[in-house]
């Protein structure tokens, strides 16, 4: 059996597994960002001092924004400092396609600044929490968000990252797998408050260099330290508070912005008010993190453990046992390979406990965009094109796999929650086809509760699709499933 298959790493670089595994990295893929991202708690509450030491320089960096933000300053300045290209080299992220982000612009830079003169002016200077923290900064709404703060971290310890993969570069990869490559923004001089240059010999793949980023300090979804943890914890962090008027005044104001009957959104809503009405909060919230600070790594790693599992053991089990070598990878009809993918991830979902990428803390995500990258990682050496978000003028569908004008399939991700579920399965489907030139589709639907089942079984029934080879419906309930992990078998 030939193996045709170059997604990962390992893979495009031909070295083991076991190597980069030695390294401490994660095992990319070099076809699409996978889900996950620095998390700086990992780094400050490291027993590594090289970590300790990156965290620290990440927040002497902050604390020379802060400074910065309270003067003025030519728009060229400010953007060296406060803006930052995408780390795209690590392959990591929210990417729904490839590896290329929107990085940290304007829009971030403007709002960084405006933190930092408000609430956040005595960032650096915390006599509450055990130290800062660069989260702190997305707590608060104001356009820094969770992605934001990943990608400043990467940058922030670019440095670190390009020596980490150097030096595996230079152990373990052939010379026509590495190139020098001269890059900006390095190291950060504060004594001419300008960042410098360095050259570095890197992997090489498609014309730039790759990175490799420690498993032990990436996570899945959300930070240890979040704004979506702060505002479902809140009920219980502002009675701890200390100071008794500060206490009084947030349950006071919190309990005024509910009604007489709050529904789950009223106290989602309350509890935002609050928090942008008082962020001495936020220190005291991040107190509590910090103690309890143990467990994130444990959780981390349990994120992270179940990424691999599902986006490369179970995709890479997939691609050498079933496809490396077979009709997969020759032009057959577009139709009845984008439908054995599907049923291959359902597989992996409903029995090898795939399903565990779709949950956070027992709540399901019910993100589209996850299976969607599975399903685009089981197509690399394929002859059938397979476009992502194809635009035909009447609006994006998720994949369109290819071989010809004359051999087209359409590919739709929904999810069963989805409101306009029935009005996508009755027009927009069909007006896609039309408008792409193919009576060909197929339409996967996640559900995540048996109610949510039912109401697809009804939506299918009043449509007549029921029992439909085009139409897949994947279970990915959290309480029907076997205990015991085999995906890793």
């Amino acid at each position: 059996m030939v193996k045709v298959s170059q997604i990962y790493f390992t893979d495009i670089f031909d070295v083991e597994p076991a190597a980069v595994e030695a390294h401490g990295a994660f095992d990319i893929s070099l076809i699409n960002d996978l889900p996950l991202f620095i998390d700086p708690f990992l780094l400050f509450d490291s027993t590594k001092p090289e970590y300790k030491a990156l965290h620290e320089e990440i927040i002497r960096y902050v604390t020379f924004l802060r400074d910065r933000s309270l003067e003025e300053h030519p728009e060229g300045v400010v953007g060296h400092w406060f803006m930052f290209p995408e780390v795209k080299q690590n392959w990591l992220g929210f990417s729904k396609t490839g590896n290329k982000g929107t990085g940290l612009g304007p829009d971030f830079a403007s709002s960084l600044r405006a933190n930092l003169r408000g609430a956040f002016k005595d960032f650096g200077n915390e006599t509450i929490s055990r130290g800062s923290h660069l989260e702190k900064l997305c707590l608060i709404e104001g356009g820094v968000g969770r992605d934001h703060i990943s990608d400043f971290v990467a940058n922030l310890t670019k440095g670190f990252l390009l020596e980490y993969s150097q030096r595996f570069a230079r152990e373990h990869l052939s010379s026509e797998h590495r190139k020098k490559f001269a890059l900006d923004k390095v190291a950060f001089d504060y004594s001419t408050g300008r960042w410098r240059r360095a050259i570095f010999e890197l992997p090489t793949y498609g014309g730039d260099y790759v990175l490799l980023t420690p498993k032990d300090i990436l996570t899945r979804d959300e930070s240890w330290i979040c704004r979506s943890d702060l505002i479902d914890r809140f009920r219980s962090v502002y009675p701890a508070l200390p100071d008794a008027q500060l206490r009084d005044q947030v349950g006071v104001y919190f309990m005024s912005r509910l009604g007489k009957k709050p529904s789950a959104r009223d106290f989602t809503v309350a509890a935002a008010a609050a928090v942008a009405r008082y962020p001495e909060i936020l220190d005291h919230y991040i107190k509590q993190k910090e103690e309890g600070g143990y467990q994130a790594h444990r959780v981390s790693a349990e994120k992270v453990g179940e990424t691999e599992a599902v986006f490369i053991t179970a995709i890479r089990k997939l691609v050498e046992e079933r496809l490396d070598g077979t009709e997969f990878y020759r032009a057959g009809d577009s139709f009845d390979e984008s439908l054995k993918r599907v049923h291959f991830l359902k597989d992996v979902i409903e029995n090898k406990d795939g399903y565990r990428i779709f949950y956070v803390k027992g709540k399901p995500l019910e993100r589209e965009a996850d299976l969607q990258i599975m399903f685009r990682l089981t197509w690399h050496g394929s002859p059938l094109d397979v476009n992502r978000e194809v635009n035909n003028g009447r609006g994006p569908v998720d994949f369109k796999v290819s071989y010809g004008a004359a051999n087209a399939t359409l590919v739709e991700f929904k999810l069963a929650s989805n409101r306009k579920l029935e009005q996508n399965l009755k027009h927009q489907v069909a007006t896609y086809e039309a408008a792409s030139g193919t009576a060909k589709s197929i339409k996967a639907i996640l559900f995540f509760s048996e109610s949510e089942y039912s109401r697809v079984a009804k939506i299918l029934k009043a449509l007549g699709l029921e029992k439909r080879r085009d139409v897949v419906l994947i279970d990915a309930r959290n309480d029907n499933k076997p205990s015991a992990s085999t995906i890793r078998d």
